[in-house]
């Protein structure tokens, strides 16, 4: 099991270290705890912007002197947004380890949005939504949220809307920035070869200079919610069909139960249950699979593939059968010992994968106060039972409160 330790700066920030030897390689990053859920139909895409932006120059550095700052390194800078997160990072070798405080802390706080940046950024933006709407999973992804969280900032795009992304100059920014940031909600997590003396000297020295804030928004709940069922003409090849609904928050106690649930209908491995009855057994599909995202105070349970037309109602059909059988049957002691074992391997593996695992303590500490173990995670699944998941699903797989999205041709 891996351990780590944390630090608290005057400011609220909180620091997350996990010491390993073994590696020559530093991942480290700053995650805030703001997202596109925090927006308005008026500044969608925003925090998406803003990511951008940090980029662009700060109060002693050009555009040009950020990218090169660690890439002469051979190093890694990047960033990423999320429905309810916004994330820079950095990965190099450890002896350069100050360096990446230094410039994660300077483009995270002290951004100055220049004006012909934000212009010329705006139309990268643009290109990167014709991107995603030209790719027909990213396109599906996005309507489906939209159906499932209708009315609510949940559902809309993290790009935003063209109307929006052409509109943002830079007090829309500052002012994002002031209503949102909140030193309390940030987290600077890091996981390589250096001690944590020299983790919390260097978050002292860069962090622990940034005033401290305390934005007071709040986040709307989502509720509400209706099934629907929606035909969108697209100019697709494959039908693509999504299926799914609000799914269990991340301090739900059933949330790991769910997770293997999923996992066993269509998780990653080849064996998933509507891997074989659709690929293997029909030959209707490339891939297909069936994702778990829990959220703050909500959650999405989704099934994606795509297939060729004629076979998409007939797909649809096969998906609900695995799904009767899941909430009508108990899995045997095979099954289920089983199912287990393969989600425990999965678990195991992505622990050993450095930068999620900085990814993982970081978001643990902002949504859960805490950051949940190996083994606190491997009990729960050790401990669920043939009838813990086939009652849940009877109550998650119900036909009548999933919404189903087709995206066709014709």
């Amino acid at each position: 099991m891996r351990e780590y330790q944390i630090h608290t700066l005057k400011n609220g920030i909180r620091v997350v270290h996990n010491h390993v030897t073994t590696t020559k390689i530093v991942h480290c990053g700053i995650m805030l705890d703001i997202g596109s859920r925090d927006e308005t139909l008026t500044n969608q895409g925003i925090a998406h912007f803003w990511e951008h932006m940090a980029f662009k120059g700060t109060r002693k550095r050009k555009a040009f002197h950020i990218l090169n700052r660690l890439e002469s390194l051979g190093g890694e800078l990047n960033a990423f947004t999320d429905k309810e997160k916004i994330l820079f990072y950095a990965a190099l070798r450890d002896e350069y380890f100050e360096r990446a405080v230094e410039l994660l802390t300077d483009i995270t706080f002290d951004s100055i949005f220049p004006v012909l940046q934000i212009n010329r950024e705006r139309h990268v933006i643009l290109e990167e939504m014709a991107m995603y709407y030209d790719d027909p999973d990213d396109l599906l992804q996005d309507e489906f949220d939209s159906l499932v969280f209708a009315g609510h900032s949940m559902g809309m795009n993290i790009l935003g809307r063209k109307e929006t992304v052409q509109k943002f100059k830079r007090k829309d920014f500052q002012t994002f920035i002031r209503q949102h940031l909140n030193t309390h909600k940030i987290v600077f997590s890091s996981v390589g070869n250096v001690p944590m003396t020299q983790v919390v000297q260097l978050a002292e020295k860069y962090l622990g200079r940034v005033p401290e804030m305390k934005a007071m928004t709040k986040r709307k709940k989502f509720a509400g919610y209706r099934p629907k069922q929606v035909s969108l003409q697209r100019p697709v090849k494959q039908a693509r069909c999504a299926m799914g609904r609000p799914a269990l928050h991340l301090r739900h106690p059933q949330r790991t139960p769910f997770f293997m649930l999923a996992n066993i209908l269509g998780g990653g491995g080849m064996n998933s249950r509507l891997n074989l009855a659709l690929r293997e057994k029909y030959g209707f599909v490339y891939s297909i699979g069936a994702q778990f995202v829990p959220f703050t105070d909500t959650g999405l349970f989704v099934i994606n593939f795509g297939t060729e037309p004629t076979q998409l109602d007939r797909s649809i059909e096969l998906v609900k059968q695995e799904l009767r059988k899941l909430r009508n049957d108990k899995l045997g002691v095979k099954q289920l010992t089983s199912s287990k074992e393969q989600i425990l391997g999965q678990i195991a593996m992505a622990e050993e994968n450095n930068s999620a695992f900085m990814m993982m303590m970081a978001r643990n500490l902002l949504d859960l106060d805490r950051i949940t173990s190996l083994d606190e995670i491997f009990n729960k699944v050790k401990n669920t039972t043939a009838t813990d998941l086939r009652n849940l699903a009877n109550e998650m797989f119900d036909e009548q409160l999933l919404s189903i999205l087709k995206i066709r041709d014709k």
